[in-house]
């Protein structure tokens, strides 16, 4: 029997254009294999004619009691499944379930995001290593290395950013990081910049956008009497605010808030759509389409 922490459990994820026999060849794959579907979800758009699916399953043991798929079995799960994605023209990975994904945070002032981040990931409530956190600030560098995580003072200027955002990406590669995390970082990226974090970054940002820009967008909200307050967590492109779409949240509010009140809803819907996202991406249930994303949550 499997148990949660069953060193056994696998993810695979797929997508391709849509046509008859997928999700028989892929769980005849599994059934071949020895292995256990514990979870599928899948999603056929009709728009586009693309098929996507993310399935848990847990791969069968050896006599000595050993998973199939365990350090060096997932290479043999992986060279087995090639043909079958050959056959469908699939855009595939298949990693081990709940693999901590390498992360690098991006914040500037204001903390919430990054404090929420550092808790989740300190209770294993999120599949993530954070490597690092860098900052164009040195505000938040005891609270960071409290945790026993490396903090990376780079400021930035109008001057400067060339050198600042090739810093950013020396540290990704010297680093092995996997995603990058913006927690409100507010610093626009180049558009260079972007294209070599395409699919690897994340953004969070309040819902406001564009009708209140600028400073103290909340109070704002406030002047002009807002009924709902939310945020939004998005892939980073070259579009400022833009990037396809992972996860969003929204609460409802009144004439009885305060602009305080607004900016402490506001911190928790940013706090709770950018750790959605976080973990949807790294549990790889997001799939990008052009300009927006499918999650099968």
């Amino acid at each position: 029997m499997n148990t949660p922490n069953s060193s056994n459990e696998y993810v695979l994820a797929l997508d391709c254009p849509e046509t008859r026999g997928i999700v028989h060849a892929v769980s005849g794959f599994l059934l071949e294999q020895g292995c256990d579907i514990l979870e599928s979800k899948q999603f056929d758009s009709q728009l586009d004619g693309h098929f996507f699916m993310r399935i848990l399953f847990a791969a069968a043991e050896d006599p000595s009691g050993e998973p199939v798929g365990g350090p060096a079995g997932i290479d043999t799960l992986r060279e087995a499944f090639g043909p079958v994605a050959e056959k469908f023209g699939m855009h595939w990975q298949l990693q081990t379930h709940r693999t901590k994904r390498r992360v690098l945070i991006m914040v500037s002032k204001f903390e919430h995001c990054l404090n929420d981040l550092l808790f989740r990931a300190r209770i294993g409530e999120l599949p993530i290593d954070i490597v690092g956190v860098v900052s164009n600030h040195p505000d938040h560098r005891g609270i960071v290395e409290w945790h026993s995580i490396p903090f990376f003072h780079v400021p930035v200027t109008a001057a400067t950013k060339p050198a600042a955002e090739g810093r950013l990406m020396e540290l990704v590669d010297r680093l092995d990081v996997e995603l990058v995390i913006l927690a409100r970082y507010m610093q626009v990226l180049s558009d260079d910049l972007t294209r070599r974090l395409d699919g690897r970054a994340i953004n969070i940002h309040h819902s406001f956008l564009p009708s209140f820009k600028g400073a103290k967008p909340y109070h704002q909200a406030h002047a002009r009497g807002v009924k709902t307050v939310g945020a939004t967590a998005h892939y980073v492109n070259a579009e400022l605010d833009e990037g396809p779409i992972i996860s969003q949240q929204v609460v409802e509010v009144d004439h009885t808030y305060t602009a305080e009140d607004l900016v402490a809803a506001g911190r928790d819907t940013e706090r709770k759509a950018l750790s959605n996202a976080v973990r949807w991406h790294c549990e790889g249930r997001v799939f990008l389409q052009g300009n927006r994303t499918v999650v099968l949550k």
